[in-house]
């Protein structure tokens, strides 16, 4: 029997790249948590866990290849897209103080 998999249509995709932006955000952060633990929270549960700057910006990184791949979106669209994506859902955090000082 042969596996196929059926296409996403560009909701889908769209709905699963935040699944997966999200879960790779608390993995890069340290954190055990999963898109499943979040997803019906109404409240501000992004400001409960913290991350550092280099940690949002390997995450940021990560999330601009993985929407280049996956949207076949350039570099620039990408990286302001992941911008968007951050102010949404980025966890705050914890050194901002400490790394404004340092640059």
């Amino acid at each position: 029997m042969e596996n196929k998999r059926k296409r996403l249509t560009r909701e889908q995709k769209r709905e699963q790249a935040v699944v997966d932006l999200i879960n790779q955000m608390f993995i890069i952060a340290g954190h055990n948590v999963t898109y499943d633990d979040i997803k019906d929270r109404k409240d501000d549960w992004y400001t409960q866990w913290e991350m550092t700057v280099e940690q949002a910006d390997e995450w940021k990184l990560w999330g601009e290849n993985y929407l280049r791949k996956t949207f076949k979106m350039n570099k620039h669209l990408a990286e302001r897209e992941m911008a968007m994506i951050n102010l949404m859902w980025g966890l705050k955090y914890s050194n901002w103080e400490e790394y404004n000082k340092n640059n």
